[in-house]
């Protein structure tokens, strides 16, 4: 049977650095991967110097335009399925500057609002398993946070038929999981392998920074799925992204064959399930039978 994944994002760019070679992988193998954009990543800055023009230009003019166009580039390079949630950006205010959200944007919209229209996708797609952020968003952005709230609404929700009664036919997923592909064990990993081999990468200091803003996280993954033949595919998605990722990325600096030999895996913690399953796994879809397909 084909099965279906549906991962939940704050913003366009989120689906290609968290689990895209994860989706590559199921799709190549028949199965579904859906990836929801609660927000168009209006309030992002160029992050890519090397931009260029006269996209630099355009991005400037209209922010929104430009990222769904890196979004559909990056769904092609994946060959996922893509909904927008529809929402705004709500920016990442500095809050010793005084800066507070603006009101309107995803994270100020009433959370049943945003949790009847994710319950409206669940319902139509029909995920068996849903891929969201922690509570701490992965970190403390506000969309981030919003993203893990309105998720774990929608895993509630989408299987009660009183829930949302005009939001569809109720569907009940069979497993939850938050994205664990940022965990400190494989920065480290990842750092001491780039060290060696090129110590006066720019790409070194970078990860470095990495491994220290990490340092305290617990790896708490418990799912690795082996991905690394699809790390090519991950790259283009990422490269899609052209105003948020440079191509001189600490992303691309190691090489996809030596990554393969030090960490294969994009990882997941188990985080509940409505079938049987053990840990650890090597598949985001273990324990779910073919009836499964249908319990609406």
């Amino acid at each position: 049977m084909a099965y279906r994944l549906m991962a939940v994002h704050a913003h366009p760019d989120d689906e290609s650095s968290k689990g895209a070679a994860t989706a590559a992988k199921y799709v190549a193998e028949g199965n579904e991967v859906l990836v929801v954009s609660c927000t168009g990543g209006e309030a992002g800055d160029i992050l890519n110097e090397q931009l260029g023009e006269p996209a630099t230009s355009r991005a400037h003019r209209d922010m929104a335009g430009f990222r769904r166009g890196e979004m559909a580039a990056a769904q092609a390079a994946m060959g996922i399925q893509h909904v927008w949630l529809g929402y705004h950006d709500s920016g990442l205010p500095d809050a010793d500057k005084g800066e507070t959200v603006r009101p309107g944007t995803f994270s100020t919209v009433p959370l049943e609002y945003s949790t009847e229209a994710l319950v409206r996708v669940v319902r139509r797609f029909r995920p068996h398993v849903l891929v969201t952020y922690d509570e701490n968003g992965g970190y403390p952005h506000p969309d981030h946070i919003r993203t893990h709230e309105v998720s774990m609404a929608a895993w509630r929700d989408a299987g009660d038929p009183t829930k949302y009664p005009e939001a569809g036919e109720p569907w009940q997923i069979a497993k939850l999981y938050y994205e664990r592909t940022m965990n400190p064990v494989r920065f480290r990993t990842i750092f001491e392998a780039l060290r060696e081999r090129e110590p006066d990468s720019p790409a070194v200091e970078q990860l470095g920074e990495w491994v220290e803003r990490f340092a305290d996280r617990p790896d708490l993954s418990t799912t690795h799925v082996d991905v690394h033949e699809y790390f090519d595919a991950r790259d283009a998605a990422l490269r899609a992204h052209a105003s948020q990722v440079p191509p001189d990325s600490a992303f691309f600096h190691l090489p996809n064959d030596l990554a393969a030999t030090l960490w294969p895996t994009e990882d997941y913690q188990l985080i509940d399930a409505r079938v049987p399953t053990e840990v650890p796994e090597t598949d985001l879809f273990t324990g779910i039978p073919p009836e499964q397909d249908d319990n609406a």
